[in-house]
């Protein structure tokens, strides 16, 4: 890959991370003013999935559909991890705990995946990520034990901190399937059809809980949902689905290390979230455990 593109490459993904931090604030908003949060987790993806259909359309001429049961296989993968399952873990665990320390869970992502590589065969292991790792996962366990990292052994942790680990193994498996399916789509159709295969999904599932009233909405709910569906979804989704293609998915996944980071900033600022120095430490934890653990590329990037 030439320099300049590599370079737009990792400047789209830091503006991406940027967006999936303030994902975090709009989905707490929209988690405490509603009781039922999805039906706009659906409409965040029909509203995404529109536009980038609208911009696949001029810009590569239309998104073929899928072929076989494979492709199939892959579109409805995509949405039922990526969209469907993590947006009920995102939104209903966000009913519960703060949206700063819900970011710094979920940066233990990319050393899920570095592990989950190894342990399909995808990617060697070395002392270096094996201790990363246990760091990692010694700040994710400080982290969701709000201070204690021994709370999740002893049972001691609530749903919200169970959901946002949720959030992780969702996110893990969609980023697996998102690699391989950028080896059919391009990274415009990928999140096409992520998006509008899990908004159906998502819609399915707010029918069936009722209580939408659209109509009583606030303006901060419909900003946040707009945030979410361009910004959160449209725009960042298909930058990380073309970094993974270009870079490999470990390589790119080093990267969500900076979602905390914004993240936290940004709930300070617009939600005036103050997390407790031992949560910050297990954050920071975290954040060194996958930097060690990512440190080079994996060979995800070369292996179909």
């Amino acid at each position: 890959m030439p320099n300049a593109a590599r370079t737009l490459t990792y400047v789209k993904l830091v503006l991406a991370m940027a967006m999936w931090g303030g994902t975090w604030i709009a989905g707490r908003i929209v988690a405490q003013e509603l009781p039922a949060p999805l039906a706009v987790a659906s409409l965040r993806f029909v509203i995404a999935g529109l536009l980038v259909g609208a911009v696949a359309l001029f810009s590569e001429g239309g998104i073929a559909l899928p072929q076989g049961s494979r492709e199939w296989g892959l579109v409805w993968g995509l949405g039922f991890f990526g969209i469907f399952l993590y947006g009920l873990c995102f939104f209903f665990g966000l009913k519960h705990i703060p949206a700063g320390r819900g970011a710094l869970v979920v940066a233990l992502n990319p050393a899920v995946i570095v592990i989950t590589a190894w342990l399909t065969g995808k990617e060697s292991m070395n002392p270096r990520k094996a201790w990363g790792s246990v760091i990692a996962l010694a700040g994710c366990l400080t982290v969701i034990g709000n201070g204690d990292p021994l709370a999740l052994l002893r049972g001691s942790v609530g749903l919200g901190e169970l959901l946002i680990v949720g959030c992780v193994v969702t996110w893990t498996a969609y980023t697996f399937i998102g690699w391989r399916a950028t080896h059919h789509f391009s990274p415009l159709a990928t999140t096409f059809f992520a998006s509008l295969s899990g908004a159906l999904l998502l819609g399915l599932a707010a029918l069936v809980q009722g209580d939408i009233h659209l109509a009583a909405w606030s303006w901060r709910v419909w900003a946040s949902l707009l945030f979410l569906a361009i910004f959160g979804t449209a725009i960042a989704y298909t930058w990380f689905a073309d970094a993974v293609h270009r870079l490999g998915a470990g390589h790119a996944s080093v990267f969500i290390n900076l979602v905390p980071v914004f993240a936290v900033l940004q709930a300070a600022i617009l939600l005036d979230e103050r997390l407790g120095l031992p949560v910050l430490a297990g954050g920071l934890l975290v954040i060194a455990g996958v930097w060690l653990t990512t440190l080079k590329k994996t060979s995800l990037e070369t292996r179909p």
